[in-house]
């Protein structure tokens, strides 16, 4: 191929926070003009952002049905779809039926001179369809590096050597972690996790996918950043023996739009405001939703609050619109303008990773409330990284009001008094400056193939300059 461009087929895990890194990581590669198939079914495919125009001609998105699996109800195509999340099981074993589909798609050549695979921890099976057609593969971690690193080898994720005998384990700092860390799961996270290293009605376990996937690849791609967990990422070259490239945090861009809670949040105070979001996937129970809008009433803080429809218990849109310091929205909301929008300074969330990316992106306070997988590693690491505060939690997980309070206090934050910790436009400047992982560069270059040396990407992450990481004045 000219120039060096790549062909590079995209497979992520049927959830929404693995889809839209994915498409980031993919429009990143179709600006320095490499070529990506992205493999998704039809509905997931139609609920994707549009692609910007000067991409579209490298970007090819191939549509697979998924097949009637018993217990999976029709129509559920990603994570988001399902019922309940006990069904989550019979979705990855329709998604593991892709392995033939792959593999036939090759065969024929209807996807025809590929450079790389590059595909998710649940496609554990893509590192052998690579080696039959002769394709690098690379694996893209859309979890951080703490998290990874937390959880070591393959080998441990995979059962084997290393792996952990009981929830408690999860509680304390692994033994193959060399430096001071406070990033441990705490009791009623380690007691939920633990379920996920048993093998479920898909054939095998979370963590199996994980490990097998790491074990398969050439190179691990992370979304993560040297700036942000430099020891952790030097960590994983060691625990996983191959190439580890931080591929940025890929923040999502924003695109023209309108909707009312901007105009809400026009006639709020500049950095006044906090947005509310506990993601697409997470179902707060009734009872967290009324502790979590007491702690907002005790705040004496305006919000934004982006709540799924069926966690919404009577009487909770009256009490918000009778106090009128708050909108509640219970529809689809433009999250990305919400957080760019200036009479926002904070940001309550369940520290999902994308969650956090835009957080730091537009240089709010967070205060977070984790609840289920990678989200109690991810709220430590920002605590520790000085970045936000975590609420309060009792041993079996609850939470009060009040705790949700204080958490929201600008006396909680680090830098106290202040609800928006950085200037924004330094924060923003920062995040770009290391997120721009392709850039023409000479240095620190790897092959996907581990041996040809005629296609590369990129993995350059300068340091960025010192004053680009002052802290401002609190606005």
């Amino acid at each position: 191929m000219e120039g060096g461009s790549l062909h590079i087929l995209m497979l992520p895990w049927f959830a929404f926070g693995h889809l839209l890194p994915f498409l980031e990581l993919a429009k990143s590669l179709a600006r320095k003009s490499h070529r990506i198939s992205f493999l998704s079914t039809p509905r997931n495919v139609a609920r994707l952002p549009a692609i910007p125009p000067p991409l579209t001609p490298f970007i090819n998105f191939i549509e697979i049905p998924l097949p009637q699996i018993e217990h999976l109800p029709e129509n559920v195509e990603a994570t988001i779809d399902l019922p309940s999340a006990d069904l989550r099981p019979y979705l990855s074993k329709a998604f593991d039926t892709l392995e033939e589909t792959l593999s036939d798609l090759i065969q024929n050549k209807q996807i025809a001179s590929l450079d790389c695979i590059l595909f998710d921890y649940a496609a554990h099976w893509v590192p052998n369809i690579a080696v039959k057609f002769g394709v690098p593969c690379a694996f893209f971690s859309i979890f951080n590096a703490s998290f990874l690193s937390f959880f070591g080898p393959p080998s441990a994720l995979m059962g084997g050597a290393g792996a952990w005998k009981k929830a408690e384990e999860l509680t304390l700092l692994p033994t193959w972690i060399p430096f001071p860390s406070t990033i441990v799961f705490r009791s009623f996270e380690a007691r939920q996790l633990f379920n996920g290293a048993v093998p479920d009605a898909s054939g095998v376990s979370e963590f199996y996918r994980a490990g097998k996937s790491i074990q398969g690849c050439q190179i691990v791609l992370i979304r993560s950043c040297k700036e942000l967990e430099p020891e952790c990422l030097q960590l994983l070259g060691h625990l996983y023996e191959k190439p580890i490239v931080p591929v940025g945090l890929l923040p999502p861009s924003i695109e023209e739009g309108q909707h009312a809670a901007l105009d809400w949040l026009d006639k709020q105070g500049q950095g006044s405001t906090v947005y509310v979001a506990f993601g697409s996937e997470v179902k707060l129970s009734a009872t967290e939703v009324m502790e979590i809008a007491v702690g907002l009433e005790l705040s004496g803080l305006h919000f934004v609050w982006a709540l799924r429809v069926g966690s919404v218990p009577a009487g909770l849109v009256e009490s918000i619109k009778e106090h009128g310091r708050g909108l509640l929205c219970m529809d689809w909301v433009p999250q990305i303008h919400i957080l760019a929008h200036p009479s926002i300074g904070g940001l309550l969330s369940h520290a999902g990773w994308s969650s956090v990316v835009e957080g730091l992106a537009f240089g709010l306070a967070m205060v977070l409330l984790p609840m289920v997988f990678d989200q109690g590693l991810i709220a430590r690491k920002m605590v520790e990284k000085g970045f936000g505060v975590e609420v309060p939690r009792k041993e079996d997980g609850s939470f009060t009001g009040d705790e949700i309070a204080q958490s929201l206090s600008p006396n909680s934050h680090p830098l106290k008094g202040c609800l928006i910790p950085f200037h924004r436009n330094h924060r923003r400047r920062l995040l770009h400056y290391y997120t721009d992982v392709l850039a023409a560069s000479p240095l620190n270059t790897i092959t996907l193939s581990g041996l040809a040396t005629r296609y590369t990407i990129v993995a350059f992450v300068p340091s960025p300059p010192s004053t680009v990481l002052g802290r401002d004045k609190c606005l």
